[in-house]
């Protein structure tokens, strides 16, 4: 049987091409992927800088506003919406029905328009935050009026913070007879405490004023009885044409809860520095609980505990089983103290003495 005649394949050319064209492609790709490798890594340094309000409108001092004016802030980078908007609030309160965002910058949508001849406080908290969670590098306080001339009156004073930091605290005023309402923020006029606890608030009307400092020391935003500060100033202000400006006004402020602090050292001139040199801390409020604090090396220490009466004893625990052996293992006189919030104890000196010596006490 005569076999088949096979017939020449026409289409290898074209074949051919499509490889080398295919190949000239997978070559051009890998080099651009090549050349995409020399470029900086994506993602880059983590963002650590906080954001700032670089502008507002009205800006700070303004008069003559008009009672339909649109506020805005300007933030220095992108921010997250929803903490940053719920940060913005004003005294005399407004309600904000919208807050629309474009680019860095919110504007706030009132539900009324702002009073005529009044002045006004659009308050920046700390609780903004950028989109990589930063917060606030300050809280900013923004006094504008409708009034054709801005208000002369003017207080500014001190925080005396014990036990936190007075950055951030909230001074609320009010006009007048009136009570704060800690729920509705209804309070007249807003000033907020810098890093030194110093503040100030422009734009006031004549009459009398009260102050409360407020410490929002949970940083949810409401007044909580059980862990922030809510302290009235003992002073009733006076604002008149004659004397608009009231200085130096002083605000105590006291964390109950707050830490103190126990500093000194532990001296040991009677043994061979062998084993550990622990202090025995006993709280008078429970004194069936004793503590055990190591003390390093070069025999400082530096704690922090909660408020009370305590006793104190240093030892050097010699087989480090964290029981003082009095016959054996060398050991300070015991040292009563009180501890008060946010106060400091230190520049103590316990000093190690033989067994036996006597002063250790019991």
């Amino acid at each position: 049987m005569r076999r088949p005649t096979r017939v020449p394949e026409r289409r290898r050319p074209a074949a051919r091409a499509a490889a080398a064209g295919a190949a000239f492609l997978l070559a051009s790709a890998l080099a651009l992927a090549g050349c995409a490798k020399k470029g900086p890594p994506t993602g880059g340094p983590p963002d650590l800088e906080p954001p700032r309000v670089i502008a507002t409108s009205p800006d700070s001092g303004a008069a003559a506003v008009p009672t339909h004016a649109r506020v805005s802030v300007t933030f220095s980078e992108g921010m997250e919406p929803r903490t940053s908007g719920e940060a913005l609030e004003f005294a005399p309160p407004l309600t904000i029905v919208q807050r629309r965002w474009s680019g860095n910058t919110v504007t706030l949508v009132l539900e009324d328009t702002l009073r005529a001849e009044h002045a006004y406080t659009l308050f920046v908290g700390s609780g903004a935050h950028d989109r990589h969670g930063n917060a606030l590098v300050e809280s900013r306080a923004v006094v504008f009026t409708t009034a054709k001339v801005f208000p002369p009156g003017v207080i500014s004073g001190h925080i005396d913070a014990v036990g936190f930091k007075p950055a951030g605290t909230a001074l609320w005023f009010y006009l007048g007879a009136r009570q704060p309402d800690s729920t509705a923020r209804d309070f007249d006029a807003l000033a907020v405490a810098d890093n030194h606890g110093d503040f100030r608030v422009a734009g006031l009307a004549a009459g009398t004023w009260r102050v409360w400092g407020f410490a929002d020391l949970n940083h949810n935003h409401s007044f909580e009885p059980a862990t922030d500060l809510l302290v009235r100033a003992d002073t009733v202000l006076e604002i008149t044409p004659e004397h608009p400006r009231v200085a130096d006004l002083r605000i105590p402020m006291l964390n109950p809860h707050a830490p103190g602090r126990f500093a000194g050292a532990v001296v040991d001139t009677v043994s061979d520095h062998s084993g550990i040199v622990l202090l025995i801390v006993t709280s008078l409020a429970d004194t069936t609980r004793r503590l055990s604090y190591e003390v390093p090396e070069s025999g400082s220490f530096d704690f922090h505990w909660d408020p009370g009466t305590y006793r104190v004893r240093a030892y050097r625990d010699l087989d480090r089983n964290h029981v003082w052996k009095r016959d054996t293992e060398p050991a300070s006189t015991e040292f009563e103290f009180k501890l008060g919030p946010g106060t400091e104890v230190t520049s103590i000196t316990l000093v190690l003495l033989r067994p036996g010596s006597g002063g250790t006490g019991p």
